[in-house]
């Protein structure tokens, strides 16, 4: 159920977060005086967070997508395989965006 109510979640979550996406490279397409400020802010510890929950969001939505193909094969339906394929999904999701941050992180001004 949980899992249900995060894929619910965090589609909508992504509606906002591709709108700041479209506001960041339309910022960029203006040139510096319009890309400087919006790039601070990305590179702020919330604007960082804010990437971070993107990122999860799309990833947790991605892997629950799976999910639900493969019940779609009729395949992991019980109530066992149901819970860990949830478990997983929420793993993967934010190990992967961890890890993509941290290298967004570590490769800023490079």
């Amino acid at each position: 159920m949980a899992a249900s109510i995060t894929h619910r979640a965090t589609g909508v979550a992504l509606y906002a977060g591709t709108l700041l996406l479209a506001a960041w490279a339309f910022a960029a397409s203006r040139g510096e005086a319009f890309f400087a400020p919006f790039g601070a802010f990305l590179a702020s510890p919330v604007g960082i967070l804010i990437l971070f929950l993107y990122a999860w969001a799309l990833l947790f939505h991605s892997f629950n997508g799976l999910r639900h193909l493969y019940w779609d094969m009729g395949r992991g339906l019980n109530v066992k395989s149901a819970r860990l394929t949830a478990w997983c999904a929420y793993a993967a999701s934010l190990i992967l965006a961890i890890v993509i941050v941290a290298a967004g992180v570590a490769a800023r001004g490079q």
